[in-house]
């Protein structure tokens, strides 16, 4: 994939959240509606174009930690907001910061995790957990060897100690397991079809209106030898 390739070339050791997404993207997996800015009036613009609310972040290769960075605005409701945002994260990054990213605000008490990791011995394989703050807390996550078939990701889903988190929720829909099963399908493929690809990362995955949602992503890629 060209994106990836790109980064290689260039000797990056990961892709940028909003590349990231763009590789899930291009594999079918469902992510926020975002776009990049290198200015405030073109950050206000592409919130105006999403709608509001909107969440801010700084983007780069380099912010790979933006919550533990302070470099993350949630909520953002109209273009005054957006703009205060805009002008804190320059002020408080000892990064310097040269893009951000405006994306969606998605709300969903329901988060998830998958990924991909690979593994010197037997290649890619597929994660699938609970995700958000409480993820590295309660390590609830089942890993396959890719490729994984749909049952594969099926039985995945039956393997968390929290699988009841996939059924009616609160007044939500259970999970589009099929949708999931596609979502966690793809991220086989893509370490399947790019050996440059060590590590993907997706936490939090929302689940809106029954479906996943990608809402924050990382690519890590295989150092240079």
């Amino acid at each position: 994939m060209k994106i990836i390739e790109d980064a290689v070339e260039r000797g990056a050791d990961n892709l940028s959240e909003f590349e990231s997404k763009q590789v899930l993207s291009g594999y079918g997996i469902p992510v926020t509606m975002e776009k990049t800015a290198t200015s405030m009036e073109e950050t206000v613009s592409a919130a105006n174009s999403i709608g509001y609310p909107v969440v801010l972040k700084a983007s780069g290769e380099e912010l790979q930690h933006k919550t533990e960075l302070n470099l993350i605005r949630l909520d953002l409701k109209d273009a005054s907001q957006v703009r205060q945002a805009y002008t804190e994260l320059l002020e408080e990054s000892t990064i310097p910061i040269t893009e951000v990213l405006i994306q969606q605000m998605l709300s969903g008490n329901r988060e998830l995790l998958a990924g991909l990791k690979r593994d010197s011995q037997f290649g890619p394989c597929v994660v699938f957990g609970l995700g958000g703050i409480l993820a590295e807390i309660l390590e609830d996550v089942s890993i396959r060897v890719a490729p994984i078939t749909t049952f594969d990701a099926m039985d995945m889903m039956e393997n968390i100690r929290g699988k009841k988190i996939l059924e009616p929720f609160r007044g939500k829909p259970q999970v589009d397991r099929k949708a999931l099963a596609e979502l966690l399908i793809a991220l086989g493929t893509i370490g399947l079809e790019n050996s440059a690809v060590a590590e993907i990362d997706i936490n939090p995955i929302k689940v809106i209106d029954g479906r996943p949602v990608a809402v924050d992503a990382l690519v890590v890629l295989e150092k240079s030898p």
